[in-house]
Parts: structure tokens; C-alpha cells; sequence
């Protein structure tokens, strides 16, 4: 485990503009993040079983690929969205160090696989740390050491386990996980076509570490003890032959079930494609947004795959639902929005000869002109006062997207063979119809009646969830759209909220994205640990299942999360403390995900990871992950700043987190009663400090409906998306087209270079004076500033906002505002975070101070050392 920088020397990085991936700290290979497991009430081990039998290290790895969201993944380029890239590749030698800190995610990169090759590779599957002890012996068992597995999917803020509960249950610091389901994997998982041997006593699945009888084929359970049978599966004559069992071989293994129940899966590419895509389209928007609008609209159409199935809907005070059935001429049905349509309309719809869902090879043309035929609100009415029937809207979607398959006379509604998406393009807010809100706040009966429709935006997404249907809102323009009332509809469906500042790139690229989302449907995910662990909390985009399995399994203690969607741009943050003080030198997580992928495959996705437990706290500090430790802190933190208020509270109790952890894992300072902050993890304060001044808990972002869209999105986001919204990563343009990965501190604002801050929802750019002033050089360092973020957030959802701007200018607040003050810490701190400050001369740092906008805001040394808690060293 490699332990973060701390000395003076640092390091910074060198990165130039086409990369592929980055790495979190020097060492990827010995600092894995640990998986988890639940807890079990059943009895310990079963009499011992000797060593013969113990399961070998896997070697070998298939060459299928399959993605939770996207189905099976092979060396065909099938569109997909991903959470956002790590940092580019490092072109040039690494610089000496400018500062101790990070330049990445603590995500466990892979090693570059290539999908081409039919024939399984050889090598041993990527682990690590070391060997695995099994717990027991059984006698007959295979004697091999099998290593500790890891998997990007899971991401654990410490390697390792304290056994006493005391010391491990400090809740300003905390244990836990994070957990992407649906996040894409390279190498890929090995792919099992039978159904997985369980458990019968707490249903979890056989793994890797599990021992096995090869005379009998028994094996054991690692959450609960229990001896199972495998109906002779495991029976084999030596340990080589039980390497040709991907569970017992590797960490993460995909069993799949095609929907036909055949032998063989076949991908076949286009079928994903088939899913429906419908635009519910705001009608009442003016001239200048209007135009955005098409353009994005135009665009979209263009980029859809040509089996797309395609609908379109304009809602204003009426609902036109558009014909694709007539070549060449937009035409559309007329419904009332004043009221939820009858049954009657609808069967008159969807039984009629109109045609509302249309592939895209044969309605793009028809498209087109659709777009081409939007006019702008004529009428002399404000944008809040204008009717706007949504709800009514999104309820005809579904009902076109159910089709013919809904019984409307009992009121059943099947479910449709594919996962579809609803893209509503709203600038403004519902105020007309179901689920309407009035027209301004000071109506007198305006709380109740928007209680009364967020109530029913929750119902609607409820109903659309049960329809396989996501539901995503992209709203746009300067009218205000009264967040709590919409976000409901998307959060209950499992889709997306996301706010614009106009329809144009930003709005566009999102458009794309959201449609070109993989979703996997029926998702339930499975959590068990050892019976030493408790399962405290979990966040993110689900909602607690109860399901009764003690008719299959006696003692099944699961935890069970309902998925609202699955995606690779979604994650679960998992709290779990010590039960009591820990014996065993290892505790096992189990976690299992099933789910309906976008090829109607069914997959249980299982993924196994055991920690070993320690006495020492020094020792459990090394193996703790300031990055992972920090984005757990903030879900867990930001999951109670439900207004401005909360928030505000929320940055007290940062700042007694930051002193408990100093009094319960740090040290005394000689002569005080200050305590320092442990060193080996000095950077999580600083990971902290952002966090309570920045856009989530701060006051950067100026509106409360913004602040509320960016913490939901937060605490359903990446553990990639959800670092970079919590700290920003800065990189400054170097000569030859490079970038120096440095500190967000305002101590990089030199007039002299380029940057780029890297927010997460938000990317600057920011020029020094002296270089705008040289034409030629700042044109270059802009376009390679340009393409560096771009490459940085190819595939991030939603696509952030990209400004760039000038030293001096108004917009450079936005920059300058989300960088650490350190322009008022004495020089030698200064010089320990930027040792090339040293080689400045006076008049170079005359400019230098000249550059900074001055705030009020404390550095961060002035506000730790507030908290009578010393900064680590170097600080």
C-alpha cells in the first residue's frame, strides 16, 4: 500500500492533451480499494478441512466483456456513457515536486486489454495484495494461496480493518464503500452462462476464497460457514482443474441468462438501439432560446443511430403529439393539458393510424422539419406567468411508449420488452394541469398546492419506473423552474435533473448523452459481510427492498437496495461499522448485482473482496484512501443539506469532524494541547476545506435551486465526477503544448501561463494578462487548453459547462472563487506548496500578489489552525 506524499519534495505531474487514462498515486498495483460484505447471523466454521483442497489463484481470464449497463461489451465501438476519464496520459518525465499531494482519483486503473483477440489470455488476473490465507481448513481442501481480489466497482476508504469496534466506529472518520454497479470494467469480467452455485443457508454466492472439498465438490461459505453441495460441479481430480471455474478464480464474475432461455448469448448490437427515445419539448420559449433550441435539435436528430425509435411532444397550454406516418409534412394530435388525458383519448390515440413512435431511418427528414417549424411565444405574457403542461405531457409519452400492451380497462399496465427514455426540454416551470404549481410565490395557497404536486411529479416517476421508462429534464434559460416540484419525477424514474444556463453546447452535448445512456432495468442490489460487520447507511439512487427469500435461504441477513436504473454513471455510498471487536484476520464482502441489461439478458453481477483486519492505527491510517475516505464524508455529510440552512449547519459539522479525527487519530503537539492532524492522511482536511466553501455546501453558486440540482446529482454521481465536484483539479500550460497537474490554490494565477480547473459540472479556463497580451502564444495555449477539457470530459454526464476567460475580467471570479486563498499564508508556506516560488525574483512576485482577487475567505492553514488543530506537515 502506498502511502500518500508528505515530505517537502512532493511531486507534480506532466500531462499532455490526448489521454487515455490516469493514475491516482505513483503505485496503482499495491493500493487496491477493498470490496465489502454483510453481516450474518449464522454459525461460525464447520469442523476444519485440511489444506489439500484450497482453491488455487486464478489464471485465467476470458476475452468477454460485459458491462452491467451496456450488455456484453466487445471489441465493437457500441456507444456508451461512462463516468468522467481519469487524467491524461504523462507524456513527459514527471517534475520534480512542486507540492505533496495527488493528481487523481484513487480509482484502480486497469491494464490496456485488447477485446480483438478470441482466445483467453493467459496471464493472472489483476489483484492486489498478495496472497490469501483461507480462513479455515477443511480436511482434503487444495493448498494454494489465492490473492486478495480487487475491482474498480467497488472503491473501499481503507484497505484494511481495525478489529477493536472502539477504534474502529470514530464516525468522524468512518468506514466504508462506494459501490458502481453499472460501471464498465477492462479487462472485462469472466462471463458465466449457468446459474451461480449459492448458499443455502444466507444465499451468497461461491467465490474465489470459498474452500473446496475436490473429492465431494462441497464448498464452504465465507459469510455464514455453511457447507454446500455443487451437485458434483466442484468434484475434480487435481487444483488445475477448478482454475477452469471463473467464480472461484476471480473477485468479479457476470452470470448471464438471455431473455430466450438459450444455450448461447448472442450480442447483437443494434438491439439496444431499438429502445425508444421521446422529446417532450417546451413550446412557450422566446425567439433567442428558441434558436439554441433547434440547433441542439437538429444536432441530436443527426447523431441518433438509425434504429432509434423516435417520438416528439410540444406541450404549452395544449400537448401536440406529432405523425410520423405522412412523409415529408409534420403533423400532430391535439390533447387538451389542463387535465391527465382520459382512457378514452388514449385508446383513441394509440389505437388510431397515426404513427408516434418512428424509427429514425425512416422519420429523420420528418424531423427535421418538425424542428424547423417551432415558433416563438408570441403572446406579451412573462415567462413565469405562461402555461406549461408538463405533467400532462410526460403522462402521454408513456402512455404512446406502453402502447397497445396497457390494459387501460383494469387499469393494468405490462411491461414493455425495452427500457425506453422520456428527454424533457423544459424552460420554464409546470403551471398548468396535474401537477401544476401557481404562477408566483405569493399566491396564498402556493405551499400547500406545491406540496400537493410534488407529491404527484413523485407518483408520476413511480409509474414510469414501473414502465421500464427513465425520465431525464434538461432545463435551460433564466426562468425559473421550480426545482422541488420537477426533480421528484426524475429521481423517482431514476433519470437525470440538469440546469443550463441557455439551450446551446452544453445543453446539446447533454441532450446526446442522456439519450445515449445504457440503462439496465430491475435492478436489485445485494450486500453481505462477515458477521463482524454492520451495514449503517447506504446513499445513492435506490430505495431499501424487502424481499422474503427464507423460503430458499434460512438465514439470508442480506441488505437489499431496490435500483431505480442501472448506469455507469451511478454509484452507492456504503457506511458500515465493527459489531463488536474482530477475531478473524480477515472480514469478506460480498456484494451481488442483478439486473435486465439493455440486450434483455438478465445478469447477476457478483463481486467478492476480503480486507484483513489489524491492530495497529498507524498501520489502518496507511491504508487509507484520502480520496475515497473524502467522497464518502461528503455523501454522508451533503445527504442533510436539504436548503441554505442545512448547509450552513453542515459546515460546523465539517469543521468538528476535522478536530475529532485529530483528537482520536493524531498527535499531541510537545508543550500544547493542540493536536496535529495525522500525516498519513493529510490530505483529506484539504479535500474537506473545498468541500465546505465550493458550489455543494458554499456560496459560490448563486441560486438554491442550483445548489439543490448539484447536491442530488452529487450524491448519486461517480466516484470520478464526485471527487472533481468536491475538490477541483487545476493544470497549468507548460511550454510545448503540456500540462503541470498543480494545487487548486490561488498561488497558480501567474500572469505568465494558462489553466485549467477542472470543477466537475464546471471547467475554466483561465489566461494570465501577460500571456494574453502575446497573441500567437495565447491562441496556442487556449486551443490546447480547449482540447485538454474537452478530452477530459468526453463522456462525463452531464457534460459540464466550459468558460474561458482573461485575468481581470469579471467572469474570472468564477475561477478565482473556487481556488484555495493562499496569498495571505507567510512565504514559507507558500514556498512549501510552490517551491518554484523560491526562484522568483521580487518583481515577479510583486505581479504575482497584483494578479489576486481579494475575498474574505480564510486560507486553509488560517482555517485548520482555527480549529486549535495543527496542520500535517508539509502543510
Amino acid at each position: 500500500m502506498a502511502t500518500p506524499p508528505q515530505a517537502s519534495p512532493g511531486y507534480s505531474r506532466t500531462i499532455t492533451p490526448q489521454m487515455d487514462s490516469l493514475s491516482s498515486k505513483p503505485d496503482q498495483s499495491a493500493m487496491s480499494p477493498a470490496p465489502p460484505t454483510i453481516s450474518s447471523g449464522a454459525p461460525r466454521f464447520p469442523p476444519p478441512i485440511s489444506q489439500q483442497d484450497q482453491i488455487p489463484s486464478p489464471s485465467i481470464k476470458l476475452s468477454t466483456m460485459l458491462s452491467p449497463a451496456n450488455g456484453v461489451n466487445t471489441g465493437s465501438s457500441v456507444p456508451h456513457m461512462s463516468t468522467p476519464p481519469g487524467p491524461p496520459v504523462f507524456a513527459s518525465p514527471v517534475r520534480p515536486a512542486a507540492v505533496p499531494f495527488r493528481t487523481s482519483p484513487a480509482t484502480p486503473q486497469p491494464v490496456a486489454f485488447s477485446s480483438a483477440s478470441s482466445l483467453p489470455t493467459s496471464s493472472p488476473p489483476y489483484f492486489s495484495n498478495g496472497s490469501v490465507e483461507l480462513q479455515q481448513q477443511l480436511p482434503s481442501a487444495i493448498e494454494e494461496p489465492v490473492p486478495d481480489g480487487k475491482s474498480p466497482c467497488v472503491l473501499f476508504s481503507a484497505h484494511k480493518v481495525l478489529k477493536h469496534k472502539k477504534q474502529a466506529n470514530v464516525p468522524s472518520l468512518g468506514f466504508g464503500v462506494l459501490v458502481s454497479p453499472g460501471r464498465d470494467t477492462s479487462p472485462g469480467p469472466q462471463v458465466i452462462q449457468r446459474d451461480p452455485h449459492r448458499c443455502l443457508d444466507c444465499g451468497a454466492y461461491s467465490n474465489l476464497y470459498s474452500n473446496i472439498l475436490i473429492g465431494s465438490g462441497q464448498w464452504q461459505c465465507v459469510i455464514c460457514g455453511n457447507l454446500n453441495g455443487s451437485e458434483g460441479e466442484y468434484i475434480a481430480l487435481s487444483k488445475e482443474e477448478l482454475r477452469n471455474f471463473p467464480e472461484l478464480s476471480s473477485p468479479l464474475v457476470d452470470f448471464i441468462q438471455t431473455g430466450n432461455k438459450r444455450p448461447s448469448f448472442v450480442l447483437v448490437t443494434d438491439l439496444r438501439t431499438s429502445a425508444p427515445v421521446f422529446l417532450v419539448i417546451d413550446e412557450c420559449l422566446d425567439e433567442q432560446h428558441l434558436q439554441y433550441l433547434q440547433s441542439s435539435l437538429h444536432a441530436f436528430v443527426d447523431s441518433l443511430p438509425p434504429t432509434t425509435r423516435i417520438g416528439i411532444i410540444l406541450y404549452g397550454r395544449a400537448i401536440s403529439v406529432y405523425d410520423f406516418s405522412e412523409e415529408s409534412i409534420a403533423s400532430a394530435e391535439v390533447i387538451p393539458g389542463g387535465a391527465s388525458p382520459t382512457q378514452e383519448a388514449l385508446k383513441a390515440l394509440i389505437y388510431g393510424t397515426g404513427i408516434y413512435l418512428s424509427p429514425m431511418h425512416a422519420s429523420k427528414e420528418v424531423a427535421h422539419l418538425i424542428f424547423s417549424s417551432l415558433r416563438p411565444y408570441k403572446l406579451n405574457v412573462p415567462e413565469a406567468s405562461r402555461d406549461r403542461c408538463l405533467g400532462t405531457a410526460v403522462e402521454v409519452a408513456l402512455a404512446i411508449i406502453q402502447g397497445p400492451s396497457a390494459d387501460f380497462s383494469r387499469g393494468v399496465v405490462k411491461r414493455p420488452g425495452v427500457n425506453s427514455r422520456i428527454i424533457v426540454c423544459a424552460g420554464g416551470p409546470n403551471t398548468y394541469g396535474p401537477g401544476s404549481v401557481p404562477h408566483f410565490y405569493t399566491h396564498p395557497n402556493y405551499p400547500h398546492k406545491e406540496k400537493t404536486a410534488i407529491k404527484w411529479m413523485e407518483h408520476l416517476g413511480r409509474e414510469a419506473h414501473q414502465q421500464n421508462t427513465v425520465v431525464d429534464i434538461l432545463c435551460a434559460g433564466t426562468c425559473p423552474v421550480r426545482v422541488p416540484v420537477l426533480q421528484p419525477l426524475a429521481k423517482a424514474s431514476g433519470g437525470a435533473f440538469v440546469l443550463h444556463d441557455d439551450f446551446g453546447e452544453a445543453f446539446g452535448m447533454n441532450l446526446q448523452r442522456a439519450s445515449a445512456r445504457a440503462a439496465g432495468s430491475h435492478g436489485l442490489l445485494e450486500i453481505r459481510c462477515s458477521d463482524d460487520i454492520l451495514v449503517t447507511q447506504v446513499v445513492g439512487p435506490g430505495e431499501e427492498a424487502h424481499i422474503e427469500n427464507h423460503e430458499t435461504f434460512k438465514n439470508d441477513l442480506s441488505l437489499c437496495i431496490q435500483m431505480l436504473s442501472v448506469e455507469e454513471t451511478q454509484c452507492f455510498s456504503i457506511s458500515m461499522e465493527n459489531r463488536h471487536d474482530i477475531k478473524s484476520d480477515f472480514v469478506f464482502f460480498q456484494f451481488a448485482i442483478q439486473y435486465s441489461n439493455v440486450y434483455q439478458a438478465d445478469i447477476t453481477r457478483v463481486i467478492t473482496i476480503r480486507l484483513p483486519t489489524v491492530d495497529s492505527v498507524p498501520e489502518y491510517l496507511q491504508s487509507v484512501e484520502d480520496e475515497v475516505a473524502a467522497v464518502l464524508i461528503a455523501k454522508r455529510t451533503l445527504l442533510g443539506a436539504k436548503s441554505h440552512s442545512d448547509a450552513i449547519d453542515m459546515r460546523t459539522t465539517i469543521d468538528e469532524r476535522v478536530k475529532d479525527i485529530a483528537l482520536k487519530f493524531g498527535s499531541q503537539v510537545p508543550k500544547s494541547k493542540l493536536c496535529r492532524f495525522p500525516k498519513e492522511i493529510s490530505l483529506l482536511p484539504e479535500f474537506l476545506f473545498h468541500l465546505r466553501r465550493g458550489p455543494l455546501l458554499g456560496n459560490i453558486v448563486g441560486h438554491e435551486d442550483e445548489r439543490s440540482v448539484l447536491r442530488n446529482l452529487f450524491l448519486n454521481a461517480s466516484f470520478d465526477l464526485s471527487l472533481r465536484m468536491v475538490a477541483p483539479r487545476c493544470l497549468m500550460h507548460r511550454e510545448g503544448g503540456t500540462f503541470e497537474e498543480l494545487p487548486a490554490y490561488d498561488l497558480v494565477m501567474q500572469s505568465d501561463t494558462a489553466v485549467v480547473l477542472d470543477h466537475g459540472t464546471d471547467v475554466f479556463i483561465w489566461l494570465g494578462a501577460e500571456l494574453a497580451a502575446d497573441e500567437g502564444r495565447s491562441a496556442a495555449a487556449l486551443a490546447a487548453c480547449k482540447t485538454l477539457a474537452e478530452e477530459l470530459t468526453e463522456l462525463r454526464f452531464p457534460a459540464p459547462r466550459i468558460l474561458a476567460f482573461k485575468e481581470g475580467s469579471s467572469q474570472a471570479r468564477y475561477f478565482v472563487s473556487r481556488l484555495i486563498p493562499a496569498h495571505k499564508d507567510p512565504p514559507y508556506e507558500q514556498e512549501a506548496r510552490f517551491p518554484q516560488l523560491r526562484t522568483l525574483t521580487t518583481e515577479q512576485r510583486t505581479k504575482l500578489k497584483s494578479s489576486f482577487i481579494h475575498f474574505d475567505d480564510p486560507s486553509f492553514c488560517e482555517w485548520i489552525r482555527s480549529l486549535k488543530v495543527v496542520p500535517p506537515e508539509p502543510i
